[in-house]
């Protein structure tokens, strides 16, 4: 059982590394406009573990976890892809129990930090994979302000990867720069290349791994996607990646991501439906089943949250004096209250064996090779396609109390239609399944809007407030209902015509 270990912290990290030779002599910054001063820091000594999976799957999507000792920032460490030369980077402080006074780790990662990963890590163990000491020359570049605007670090590495079984460590040795903005902001990426060709000028070239430990596992982050010929197997393998970072962005609490995540899992839904014959999903269909029900229980926080944006802006458009009672105690802070609720819901089944199982099987099916050429995937289109004139169809013969069911179903046929042209590039269909997509979910936000204000309107008047404003905003949301029905027929038939041009 791991220790629980302090709050944690999060950092924006931008830096380039370099491979460079022994004899290769330190580059001048001289001359760069933004730079004014350079100071020399004393050589640093620092002394890392690392952790990982047996498999090394942290590794395998560019993620470093290590406990680091020595340095200003001594602690625990787990950098993450950000972007290019950019990382995330979490830290916790050391726990003055950790080491047995030999330099050998004697308590478990940090719970906060595994969590963060914890859709990568699942259900298998963290182990210690290498050592790292660096004896770090730091020199700090100052800007006309005074701030420390870069480091450049000229760094002697010895490193040593975790031996299997009975098997001796081996030692590595090798010299290395790093360069690393201190305070990155738009103007970044151009100070970052002049003092990067500096660097270059003095004969260091691009590194070849994106960490020391990836040098040391001689691992480099997973790119099978890249290699898959199907290429909405290839699609459907950035989704499951994608999965995994909006995993963590929702564990974070980060603005929007329980939307993203559910709609990654549709995502990736639509691309197994589109494809089931290329897959082989007869042995599979409990994928499909439990992204319905993740996406379910993502939508408990997702609805609520849309809900308290829908009414925080319609009530701010409003006169004052049409926003009476206590509409926004009700219909907003309700939903602020009910998206926690969501949220604290999600996060327990994100930390579930079922979810891990979910995940072990999507990589497994996106893995997997294809049966069905890629030459088959216009038919797909079409099949796709030829759903949605049906569903269309249904919904003009629909009685009126089954009508927004029905159009609610044509939303669903275009969303998986919209997924699966994206994958082949078809571009034209994609926008035109998004179009069609997007003005049915304005008409089925408007459908579960106008049902939860009927619903807070009566609690009002039982509590005898006044309900005026509710009709006002369900007034709205049944004049936007109407603008999208009208709006829905020229829509489908751009469609109807993107889906022919591909023939042609």
């Amino acid at each position: 059982m791991a220790v629980k270990a302090p709050a944690t912290s999060r950092y924006t990290e931008v830096e380039r590394k370099f491979d460079v030779v022994e004899s290769t002599v330190s580059p001048s910054f001289d001359g760069i406009a933004a730079v004014t001063r350079v100071e020399k820091s004393p050589t640093q000594v620092l002394d890392a573990v690392y952790f990982d999976t047996p498999g090394r799957d942290l590794a395998a999507k560019g993620v470093t976890l290590r406990r680091r000792a020595g340095g200003s920032d001594e602690g625990w460490h787990l950098k993450l892809p950000a972007g290019p030369d950019a990382r995330t980077e979490v830290r916790a402080p050391l726990d003055t129990a950790e080491n047995d006074g030999a330099g050998h780790v004697t308590r478990d990662v940090p719970d906060e930090l595994v969590d963060v990963v914890r859709a990568i890590v699942r259900n298998r163990s963290l182990e210690p994979v290498a050592r790292i000491t660096t004896a770090r020359e730091v020199h700090l570049l100052y800007g006309a302000d005074g701030a420390v605007l870069a480091e450049f670090c000229d760094d002697q590495v010895t490193a040593w990867s975790a031996g299997a079984g009975d098997e001796e460590p081996t030692e590595q040795r090798w010299r290395e720069w790093e360069l690393e903005l201190r305070s990155p902001d738009a103007s970044s990426a151009d100070l970052l290349d002049r003092l990067g060709n500096r660097l270059l000028d003095a004969g260091a070239v691009p590194a070849r791994h994106g960490s020391k430990l990836a040098r040391v596992l001689g691992v480099t982050p997973d790119g099978s996607q890249d290699s898959a010929v199907d290429p909405v197997q290839r699609a459907l393998a950035e989704q499951v990646d994608s999965l995994l970072v909006w995993d963590r962005a929702v564990r974070a609490d980060t603005e929007d991501a329980v939307h993203q995540m559910r709609v990654t899992t549709r995502k990736i839904r639509s691309l197994l439906q589109a494809a089931q014959d290329s897959f082989g999903l007869s042995d599979s269909e409990w994928i499909l089943d439990e992204l319905r029900e993740l996406a379910g229980v993502l939508g408990v926080a997702r609805d609520a949250e849309v809900l308290a944006e829908r009414y925080q802006q319609a009530l701010d458009q409003l006169p004052p004096e049409l926003v009476r009672g206590r509409v926004r105690e009700r219909l907003v802070d309700e939903a602020r209250r009910r998206y926690q609720t969501g949220l604290h819901r999600t996060l327990l089944a994100l930390r579930s064996q079922r979810y891990f199982r979910l995940l072990d099987g999507l990589e497994a099916v996106a893995s997997r090779p294809p049966a069905a050429p890629p030459e088959q995937a216009p038919v797909t289109i079409e099949a796709a396609h030829k759903r949605i004139r049906k569903a269309a169809k249904a919904a003009e013969q629909a009685e009126e109390a089954e009508r927004n069911e029905a159009l609610h179903r044509i939303r669903k046929k275009a969303k998986r239609l919209r997924y699966t042209a994206a994958a082949i590039n078809a571009t034209k269909v994609a926008e035109q399944a998004k179009a069609v997509q997007t003005l049915l979910g304005d008409h089925q936000d408007s459908v579960v809007s106008r049902q939860h204000l009927i619903r807070q309107a009566d609690a009002a008047h039982a509590a005898d407030e006044d309900t005026f404003t509710y009709g006002v905003l369900y007034q709205q949301e049944a004049d936007l209902a109407q603008k999208c029905r009208e709006q829905l027929q020229p829509a489908l038939q751009k469609l109807d015509k993107a889906v022919r041009d591909i023939h042609h």
